[in-house]
């Protein structure tokens, strides 16, 4: 089956006085892998039951391709369905689950073994096709979901938290599965997860939501580097909030000012001068010779990084992470430092949270 672009327009769905989607507008491309990303209850699921058919369109218009699907069931979208708890029928073999969706689509007999075969072995589980799904860990029942929604060759895969009743191990081993499958298929997938990490690792684009809208869409790389708001900078990744002072009457020379720290030149949008606030990386902070006067309350060694906390002397604590490959030492806890950070990489809102950095 032909995959589509997925064209939302002004989406609303509303639970009496709550909108659960707040007009959302949306455009995923054929063959992208989009995320829709964010925390518990801002409305991500609900976004996707209603591209699927499960849940009713309040206001706006869903369409596969050229055609507004609001009105069609959910068993002619001709959608692959991945849930978290990977629906498994518990008295059919894993064959008999992956061939479930070909019979009930009428596909010839002739047709269903050659293609459940080859979707088991896609998932590298053809020779499990025997076992009755209570024989199989979790990590097997995720691969037959995926199997089952892969064969029906859908025009459009949707993903529910496939991999959050998985351990750590498993769930980065099956992101990359799922990756190297969406990508060979070429099939229009929008997948959902609260999991900022399993985001930026899986998609080519992704939409972080909030309380039933969309805070910002762009490339993983975007997101992480150019948050365009500060919920975004909060949500995704570590980054430290500092207030400052923002002396930028000249916009491609300004200065930001934490009591006697001054950093400076820091690139603006515009001429800007009161009140800040910065969103720093714990990768872009560095301990130095100078700048910012703290103190290192915990230090945690993570392998590849050691972890600071540092309480700052005008009382705000940030994350500083610094390198083992550059670190000589791990600094004891209560060492007194200096903190600078890169002008180029920090982000810089005004008091009405809109970013000024360039």
């Amino acid at each position: 089956m032909e995959s589509y672009n997925v064209l939302i327009q002004d989406a609303v769905k509303t639970y009496g006085d709550f909108k659960a989607v707040a007009g959302i507008t949306l455009e995923i491309q054929k063959g992208e892998f989009f995320t829709l990303l964010g925390p518990s209850g801002c409305g991500k699921t609900t976004l996707l039951r209603m591209i699927a058919g499960f849940n009713t369109i309040d206001g706006g218009t869903i369409s596969f391709g050229d055609k507004v699907i609001n009105d069609v069931p959910a068993h002619k979208r001709g959608i692959g369905m991945v849930f978290q708890n990977y629906a498994i029928f518990p008295h059919l073999t894993v064959a008999e689950n992956v061939a479930y969706g070909l019979k009930a689509r009428k596909v010839p007999a002739a047709e269903i073994a050659p293609r459940v075969k080859n979707a088991l072995e896609m998932v590298q589980i053809a020779d499990l096709s025997h076992r009755m799904p209570n024989e199989l860990s979790g990590g097997q029942q995720q691969r037959v979901a995926l199997a089952r929604a892969f064969v029906i060759e859908p025009s459009v895969l949707l993903m529910d938290e496939p991999l959050s009743n998985l351990d750590a191990k498993l769930r980065v081993q099956m992101r990359t599965t799922i990756k190297k499958l969406q990508r060979k298929l070429g099939i229009t997938t929008i997948y959902v997860t609260h999991d900022q990490e399993e985001a930026l690792a899986i998609s080519d684009r992704i939409a972080v939501m909030k309380n039933g809208l969309i805070m910002q869409v762009g490339e993983p790389t975007q997101i992480y580097k150019k948050p365009e708001n500060d919920f975004v900078a909060g949500f995704i990744g570590v980054s430290n909030f500092l207030t400052c002072q923002v002396e930028g009457a000249d916009p491609d020379s300004a200065a930001v000012v934490i009591g006697d720290y001054r950093l400076q030149p820091v690139r603006l949008l515009k001429p800007y001068t009161g009140k800040g606030k910065i969103a720093a990386r714990p990768e872009y902070l560095t301990l130095a010779s100078e700048g910012i006067e703290g103190r290192i309350e915990l230090s945690t060694f993570l392998g590849d990084f050691i972890e600071y906390e540092i309480l700052l002397e005008n009382g705000q604590s940030i994350q500083l992470n610094e390198y083992t490959k550059d670190a000589l030492s791990i600094k004891p806890d209560g060492t007194q430092v200096h903190v600078n950070m890169d002008a180029s990489a920090i982000i810089l809102y005004g008091e009405s949270g809109e970013v000024l950095t360039a």
